[in-house]
């Protein structure tokens, strides 16, 4: 009988209206809900969707694994975590990083931007409205996760000159940057004064490209 995949450990994050879960070791596995039990019910959901980025990472996938979950840290949350952003740090972000891990969290980011890239090649332009009548079209939505990730570089301690979301050339050399410095081992300090550490920025850069990437798959339909 096959050895049973550890459990998921898991960071709640809740606010006053919101609850995020986020896979600790999984950068970019995360999801919102009213509550703990419900955000946890919605990682799991997710589980399959997550994998296309795990796969592209060329990371393993346990077999069985993605359903059992061990919350191993809550936080209190902000406005932000309100306002559908998982805004916290937690004390385990703080733990050291190894070259292998830092290498394997690199992976799973630039594989959450590869899901995007992909999605956002075959979505349509104009993506279906939200049930308020609300949401961005697909080119708002790719200018958008970009220009985040010009703002994010900056907390890792990155200097690139503004560019438009269209300078590919641009794009291209900003992510291999980020990725740069994601892949160096870490003691799990700050990569700049007042950013980010690095399992943060890996869980939240990749996160933010997840979002949008299933949002408009889902407005694609």
């Amino acid at each position: 009988m096959a050895a049973k995949p550890k459990p998921v450990l898991v960071l709640i994050e809740t606010g006053n209206k919101k609850t995020f879960a986020a896979a600790l070791d999984w950068p970019g596995w995360a999801r919102s809900a009213k509550d703990p039990d419900l955000a946890l019910e919605q990682l799991g959901q997710y589980a399959s969707r997550y994998r296309e980025a795990v796969d592209e990472a060329g990371v393993p996938w346990p077999a069985r694994f993605g359903s059992d979950f061990e919350v191993a840290e809550t936080v209190p949350g902000s406005g932000t975590t309100d306002f559908g952003i998982p805004g916290a740090t937690a004390e385990l972000d703080s733990r050291r990083l190894t070259a292998k891990e830092a290498a394997r969290q690199a992976a799973l980011v630039e594989g959450a931007w590869r899901v995007f890239d992909r999605v956002s090649a075959g979505a349509p332009a104009e993506l279906r409205k939200g049930p308020r009548g609300g949401g961005r079209d697909r080119d708002k939505m790719i200018a958008h996760v970009i220009e985040s990730e010009q703002g994010y570089s900056r907390l890792l301690g990155i200097k690139h000159p503004p560019f438009k979301p269209d300078d590919e050339k641009a794009l291209e050399a900003l992510r291999a940057d980020i990725l740069e410095v994601l892949r160096r081992p870490s003691d799990g300090s700050r990569l700049a004064p007042k950013g980010w550490m690095p399992r943060y920025a890996a869980r939240r850069i990749a996160w933010h490209a997840l979002d949008h990437a299933w949002e408009m798959q889902d407005r694609s339909e």
